[in-house]
């Protein structure tokens, strides 16, 4: 008996992709938006030669990795720094296409607990590669934010024993949290808070190729808010950028919640020269109309004490009152006490200047 033939197992060529009917068709789907690509991926350094910063670091691993003498390295230092891409760089440099089959990389998102150092790691470190097409046939172990690992991960990560086969580059923010005898068989290199000067270059980099619209104003305001971390600065920019057209100073501090410095000058003067009453409802009303932290206005008047003239024991006396005030409302205090101990702290200040004037 012949088998029958239905319709859906017939395909026509004259039919149109849209129209294509049966099972186990395969729809492609549209191609990544770049648009929608955070910018801090997008415009990572690809190269050595990109990177924005630390160049010193930068070149001294160049040549040890062209002189194949690559060491264990450990580079920590703040959050967006250039360490991590720093490393990739020198991944697509050693290996260029057969990276992926070369680096192992971990990080705070993986379990990296003893059994995956023990298994996991273990195991790529052990064998043998095979380069093919790799200028470098020793592979690497990428360990992002090593920090975080476990005190036993930390002993069960024998890496002189994997020497011959395997370069470990351990990434972290706070060094002492690597044990010792982790530390004694890395290179240290410490990545420092960006310069000024090259977070403004990369950043006019960026708002050339995204033609964006960003006065001096804005620029200035992105880079005295990233605070030397290269990171953070792209994503107030990108973050800016789909709140509003212009990114000027006051749409870049609208975005990130932060004061304006004019706002600061305001609350500082208030604290200088208002009575308590008068102070703090003026503090409040700015608070609740501009939608600020007091942690952030605390941290904001701390570096504006700096610029004023007064004498040393008094503003060692401020600042200490101060930080204790930072203190409590990490722990959660509640804002108007510690609005209450602000402005307090500020009226013996003052107290002691006319004292100390007489």
């Amino acid at each position: 008996m012949a088998e029958a033939i239905t319709i859906m197992d017939i395909d026509d060529e004259n039919d149109n992709n849209n129209n294509i009917k049966g099972k186990n068709v395969v729809v492609s789907a549209a191609p990544p938006d770049s648009k929608a690509t955070p910018w801090v991926e997008k415009y990572r350094p690809q190269s050595l030669d990109d990177v924005a910063a630390h160049r010193d670091i930068v070149e001294t691993i160049d040549r040890l990795a062209s002189g194949n003498r690559l060491p264990h390295l450990l580079l920590y230092g703040p959050p967006g720094t250039g360490k991590t891409s720093t490393v990739l760089a020198l991944a697509r440099k050693l290996y260029g296409n057969q990276m992926h089959n070369m680096v192992l990389e971990l990080n705070a998102s993986d379990d990296r607990g003893i059994d995956v150092v023990r298994q996991q790691i273990q195991d790529f470190a052990s064998t043998q590669s095979i380069s093919f097409g790799a200028k470098s046939a020793v592979k690497l172990v990428l360990l992002d934010e090593s920090d975080a690992m476990t005190k036993d991960a930390q002993f069960a990560l024998l890496i002189e024993k994997y020497t011959r086969s395997t370069r470990f580059a351990l990434i972290c923010n706070n060094v002492n949290k690597v044990i010792p005898a982790l530390q004694s068989r890395c290179t240290r290199f410490r990545f420092a808070p960006l310069d000024a000067v090259h977070v403004s270059e990369r950043l006019r980099h960026v708002i050339s190729a995204e033609r964006l619209d960003v006065p001096e104003n804005g620029l200035k305001a992105l880079v005295r808010l990233s605070n030397g971390d290269m990171r953070k600065a792209l994503n107030i920019l990108q973050s800016t950028h789909m709140a509003s057209q212009q990114i000027t100073e006051e749409a870049v501090y609208l975005c990130t919640g932060n004061p304006l410095p004019k706002d600061i000058e305001q609350i500082a003067h208030w604290l200088l020269n208002e009575s308590f009453t008068t102070c703090y409802k003026r503090i409040s009303a700015i608070k609740t109309r501009k939608g600020l932290a007091l942690v952030d206005i605390v941290r904001e008047v701390t570096m504006f004490v700096f610029k004023i003239k007064m004498p040393p024991e008094i503003r060692i006396q401020l600042i200490n009152e101060m930080a204790d005030i930072e203190y409590r409302l990490s722990l959660a205090c509640n804002d108007k006490l510690q609005l209450g101990s602000l402005i307090a702290a500020f009226t013996r200040a003052r107290a002691s200047l006319v004292a100390a004037a007489k």
